[in-house]
């Protein structure tokens, strides 16, 4: 039986507590009940244990690669190799493994909270929807609005805004709750400008599979107030689909940005 929204999210901190043991850390699975791990809790485990690794000093980004697809009958094993740790900056190489193989590799880079001049580009920001607009993102355990739907048949631009709030949480948190939210609807919006087929349709009119995401984190921010997941697709070719997005507080501050490349192949027919 599915678990209800709540028992998601408390499902869903507790593989953030990473254990620690003689080889890394090691953390347990999501219950989804999906078939296969998902990439957003290999993204968000593994920038727990970058963290815990280098607990002075904040992740500024990550580049994952997934492999092979993980097992969830099994704990995942994090192992951190550390390139370089300065007084500013560090460099880790995360290997995510389980007893088949390595499920991702993730380079990781830290940085020390330093003062600096700051400029952001003008982005008109639009007003946050109202509760009609709530969507339901069965593995978002967490309150998500959107204009669009990923799901409809109906062809559309590839672009997609989601709004996400989390409930109160530790502001530690916020990059690796956020990290887990980007692996989400890309596909689905790089899926868009094909009529007859929405998101929902993974499995049947198409088969798809994240090969590498990347995050990077722009200024601290908090996951439980309003943010604004604003992406596009610019190219789905050849098998390959990529996109990328930015991250919005509700008053337009830029906190964070990602891009994501995944293998998406169609049903003969499909299209």
């Amino acid at each position: 039986m599915p678990l209800a929204t709540s028992e998601l999210w408390g499902d869903l901190l507790a593989c953030l507590d990473l254990r620690t043991g003689s080889a890394g850390y090691e953390g347990p699975n999501q219950r989804l009940g999906y078939h296969r791990l998902f990439g957003g809790q290999l993204l968000a485990q593994s920038v727990r244990a970058a963290r815990l690794a280098c607990p002075d000093k904040t992740v500024k980004s990550l580049h994952a690669l997934f492999p092979r697809a993980g097992q969830v009958d099994e704990p995942v094993r994090y192992e951190v190799e550390r390139h370089h740790e300065g007084g500013s900056y560090a460099t880790l190489a995360v290997v995510a493994r389980q007893s088949k193989g390595t499920v991702a590799t993730v380079s990781v880079s830290l940085h020390a909270t330093e003062d600096g001049p700051a400029h952001q580009a003008t982005t008109a920001i639009p007003s946050l929807p109202g509760p009609e607009h709530r969507v339901e993102l069965r593995l978002i355990p967490w309150e998500t609005r959107a204009t669009a739907d990923l799901d409809s048949p109906v062809s559309g631009p590839p672009e997609f805004d989601l709004w996400m709030r989390t409930p109160p949480t530790d502001e530690e948190l916020a990059p690796a709750l956020t990290a887990y939210a980007t692996d989400l609807t890309l596909i689905g919006t790089a899926l868009r400008p094909l009529e007859g087929i929405g998101q929902r349709d993974a499995g049947t009119a198409f088969t798809s599979a994240v090969t590498s995401h990347t995050v990077w984190f722009h200024r601290p921010f908090r996951a439980d107030e309003w943010l604004l997941l604003r992406q596009h697709s610019p190219i789905l070719a050849h098998g390959r689909c990529f996109g990328r997005g930015d991250v919005f507080t509700e008053d337009g501050t830029l906190v964070a940005s990602y891009a994501q490349e995944a293998l998406l192949r169609l049903a003969q027919g499909a299209g």
